[in-house]
């Protein structure tokens, strides 16, 4: 199966880098570009926009010719706005450039997403999904700590190069195997809208943006809040520990999806993050916020393909569409809750009390995840007995 899907899962690497790694380097690029923090930081919310925008609007569209000529457009836009972003003079060009970025990565989401599932078996799905989000987390987690010290040592330039390097490998990666993708069903002249008419990926989306708001939104202060417990001299070590828990716990999760379903994890996974918030915030011995953290990260990033798989096992040809509009709640919400922690905090708020604000999203959370796993999955399910029932029923009666 990995053979299959890896080109899929670099692609993912270069998104997971370039979807947080400014964060790191803001303060050099306002000085490079002459302007503010806040100014670059609108970069972030064109890269989430345009990602928002283009993956539910665009990806079917591409995918109607080929899929590997999708997936190479995709990564060809997303690299061309990050190479703008690299040599950008000023801050309109940077902020055009991080449009360009976001609408290539929002379609290439959903396509290699859809495309990891329908290149393996039935029984394999739920793996290929994970090791989407296996790449998406594993970027976040190791690409931009290194992109960072690339920016302190060689200037923020040379970060957003890392990022079009990656780009430009998967590019190759994606293009030797471009025979080998499989075809995606599309929905020609349907309206893309059109999947929000089910109640259960309505609920999916809603999950998937209060979890971005709550999990990664949280994230984004989770070195003022060591700070504000005296754990200062610890945030390094639990930045490590959320990012290692995130890669363990999309790694690991492809396997119980595939063996039991998502219907159990819709129960514990968001539990567990409301209960690593719980922890954080009620607590201040080191031990104990690293392993809150690393099960915050495990949890927050394997909840992923846990409810791709809820939400598309029983409608495969829309598994794109879905997937585009459930990713891009996510990275929605992600720039929501950061930019709610940021009001907070200006508002007065002590950095540590931001994890109990964050159960506000997580509650919610909790409960659409519990009832697409225990209602809406249920009602799939005794409507899906019934119809292999029905033949039978019919011989009988025709045999009577």
């Amino acid at each position: 199966m990995i053979r299959k899907v890896w080109p899929l899962v670099a692609a993912a690497v270069a998104l997971g880098i370039d979807a947080y790694v400014l964060a790191g380097v803001l303060p050099s690029i306002a000085g490079s570009l002459t302007t503010t923090v806040a100014m670059i930081g609108l970069g972030v919310t064109a890269f989430t926009a345009a990602y928002a925008v283009a993956g539910p609007l665009l990806s079917g569209r591409l995918t109607r010719g080929s899929t590997a000529r999708a997936l190479l457009i995709a990564l060809g836009v997303f690299n061309l706005g990050n190479l703008i972003t690299t040599v950008a003079p000023g801050i309109g060009i940077f902020l055009a450039s991080r449009v360009i970025a976001g609408a290539g990565a929002g379609i290439l989401t959903a396509v290699a997403t859809a495309t990891a599932a329908a290149s393996v078996a039935e029984n394999e799905r739920g793996r290929a999904m994970a090791m989407v989000t296996f790449g998406l987390s594993t970027g976040t987690v190791a690409g931009v700590p290194v992109g960072m010290l690339i920016g302190q040592s060689l200037g923020w330039r040379w970060t957003m190069a890392l990022v079009v390097a990656v780009g430009v490998l998967s590019m190759v990666a994606l293009a030797t195997r471009a025979r080998t993708l499989p075809s995606l069903p599309t929905t020609d002249g349907a309206p893309v809208l059109g999947v929000l008419r089910s109640g259960k990926t309505v609920a999916g989306v809603l999950t998937a943006f209060l979890l971005g708001v709550a999990s990664l939104g949280l994230y984004t202060y989770l070195l003022p809040m060591a700070d504000a417990r005296g754990l200062g001299d610890w945030g390094f070590a639990l930045v490590w520990a959320w990012g290692i828990g995130g890669v363990t716990g999309s790694a690991l999760i492809g396997k119980p999806l595939d063996r039991y379903g998502p219907k159990g994890m819709l129960l514990v996974l968001p539990a567990l993050l409301a209960a690593s918030f719980v922890t954080v915030w009620a607590f201040s011995a080191p031990a104990v916020w690293l392993i809150a953290a690393a099960v915050w990260g495990a949890a927050g990033w394997a909840s992923v393909p846990t409810v791709q798989q809820a939400l598309t096992q029983d409608r495969p040809a829309q598994a794109m569409p879905i997937i585009a509009f459930q990713m891009a709640a996510m990275y929605l919400g992600s720039a929501a809750g950061a930019a709610l922690g940021s009001s907070l905090l200006a508002a007065g708020t002590s950095a540590i009390d931001l994890a109990a604000w964050a159960l506000v999203p997580a509650g919610p959370a909790v409960l659409l995840a519990g009832w697409i796993g225990t209602v809406a999955l249920g009602t799939r399910r005794r409507a899906t007995v019934g119809e292999r029932s029905e033949p039978v029923h019919a011989v009988c009666e025709s045999g009577a």
